[in-house]
């Protein structure tokens, strides 16, 4: 893993400016809280200021203007931290993820389908080597990844940790739906805010990657700016796919497709087997099917919710151009079927169709409602 310099951190100048201030000014927090959007730099962020908080030799270029970026310190690069913190080595350095799941002492725990982050990844993982001492002398970091699906009972295990943290050691919490921590969570960390990335470096980091210009602009446009996001998608061979759902959708008649639905629950199970594979090869872990297919769901729900709201824009005019460029002819065939009021109808029901299948609603039956909420607006049967 490459580990950029703050200073390199793209697109997040107002995140890195904070994190600089609060260096400079002697406050660095206990406590942070990266909160945005997948994708968009908030676990190299992570890394870069542990990599600089942990380096031996932190060095300081010279400048004629000390607040130009060039004054500010960086980590040396070529120090035993630094070069463990870039292979991953560093025992002072420690990501907390659900895969962690297969090293604990417990048989139990490593053998559970880990979807969440319970008590006891925090308990072995995270509370208990924060009191020890640093084996390098000058701190621990801790970086919680996905923290929004911490249990309650694990947040309520970090209350005291993050109240009263031990000397030198710094827990930075990286979530996306920052609503989902406890109260008590959010009171106790500096709040760090990251947006979306230019939609134009992401097709251009798309396009080096080997990816065509206009499927890299689709993956750009629709994850509005993340580049983990739009790699994820692209390597899941989804365009193809993209492109076929869009137009069965223009040729949807009023009465809908059972053979649509049909087919979209084939591609979704598909895809979780492919997500289960994947998982299985990088992390050794077990990802529960549930979880699996409820991911490939959302993704294909937000695609057909992508389209629909397309021909919305085409069918009330907007000025912004449709993320579905390259099938303008299908969205606005879609735009004519439909109409300004049954266009709007269907954006809120995907919308909660989306929520409903995180609540443990049958994928199909999933399917057959957004079949004809895309073919008539027809009212939700769930």
């Amino acid at each position: 893993m490459t580990i950029p310099d703050l200073d390199k951190i793209i697109g997040q100048d107002q995140a890195v400016a904070r994190l600089r201030e609060d260096m400079s000014s002697d406050r660095m927090a206990h406590a942070y809280l990266f909160a945005g959007p997948d994708g968009v730099g908030r676990q190299t962020t992570a890394g870069a200021l542990a990599r600089l908080m942990l380096c031996e030799s932190p060095v300081k270029e010279s400048s004629l203007f000390e607040s130009e970026r060039g004054s500010d310190p960086k980590a040396c690069g070529s120090c035993e931290d630094c070069r463990m913190i870039e292979s991953g080595s560093h025992p002072d350095f420690h990501l907390i993820y659900k895969e962690l799941a297969r090293f604990h002492a417990d048989p139990d725990v490593r053998h559970r389908v880990m979807q969440n982050r319970g008590i006891d990844i925090i308990r072995d993982f995270l509370i208990e080597p924060a009191g020890r001492v640093p084996a390098r002398g000058k701190g621990k970091f801790f970086v919680i990844l996905e923290a929004e699906l911490l249990t309650n009972e694990a947040q309520n295990s970090l209350l005291k940790i993050l109240e009263e943290p031990p000397a030198g050691v710094t827990i930075i919490l990286v979530c996306k739906n920052r609503e989902l921590l406890l109260p008590t969570i959010l009171s106790r960390c500096s709040i760090i805010r990251f947006t979306s990335l230019p939609q134009d470096f992401v097709s251009t980091r798309l396009s080096e990657n080997g990816i065509d210009a206009q499927e890299a602009e689709f993956w750009a446009g629709f994850t509005e700016g993340s580049l983990g996001q739009s790699l994820e998608l692209a390597a899941q061979g989804l365009f193809t796919v993209k492109k076929e759902v869009v137009a069965a959708l223009a040729n949807l008649g009023r009465a809908g497709d059972a053979g649509l639905g049909k087919k979209l629950d084939e591609i979704t199970t598909k895809q979780a087997d492919d997500i289960i594979r994947k998982v299985k090869k990088s992390s050794g872990t077990d990802l529960s099917k549930n979880l699996a297919r409820r991911k490939s769901t959302s993704a294909m729900l937000r695609i057909i919710a992508m389209a629909i709201n397309d021909a919305l824009g085409v069918s009330v005019g907007s000025a912004r151009p449709p993320v579905n460029s390259d099938q303008s002819r299908e969205i606005g065939a879609i735009a004519e079927r439909l109409g300004t009021e049954d266009l709007t109808t269907a954006v809120k029901q995907l919308s909660t169709l989306e929520k409903l299948l995180w609540r443990n609603v049958n994928p199909k039956i999933v399917w057959d409602n957004v079949v004809l909420t895309c073919a008539s607006a027809a009212p939700l049967n769930v």
